[in-house]
């Protein structure tokens, strides 16, 4: 499997509730539309819970971690094909201002090292 993983800040002013509405019943289905090739796509919202030193949950610098999962790297190379089309990004970037902080999207591939669990 080849996966890539997109860290992803909602824009100023988004509520976190505003944001997970939108991502899931607006913005995933133009995942959904434009890379079919993936195995998985997986959003993984992240929740601060508190820090070792206040206790108090800081603002975290992103809201959700994003996982695209491939058969292999031609199948991550052809979504990454199809998504670079003018008309793709244009669509793509016309929906992400309204949902994303863009100045702030971390694109990046995967290398997974698994430990067994004790």
């Amino acid at each position: 499997m080849f996966k890539a993983v997109i860290l992803l800040k909602r824009k100023p002013g988004m509520s976190p509730e505003e944001f997970f509405s939108y991502y899931e019943n607006q913005h995933r289905k133009i995942g959904e539309k434009f890379v079919p090739n993936a195995r998985k796509y997986v959003r993984r919202y992240l929740k601060a819970v508190g820090s070792h030193a206040s206790g108090a949950a800081p603002e975290l610098p992103y809201d959700v971690l994003t996982e695209l999962w491939f058969d292999n790297k031609a199948e991550f190379e052809k979504a990454m094909a199809l998504l670079s089309k003018p008309e793709v990004t244009a669509e793509i970037v016309a929906d992400e201002e309204k949902l994303f902080d863009r100045s702030k999207i971390c694109f990046c591939i995967v290398e997974e090292h698994e430990s067994p669990a004790p």
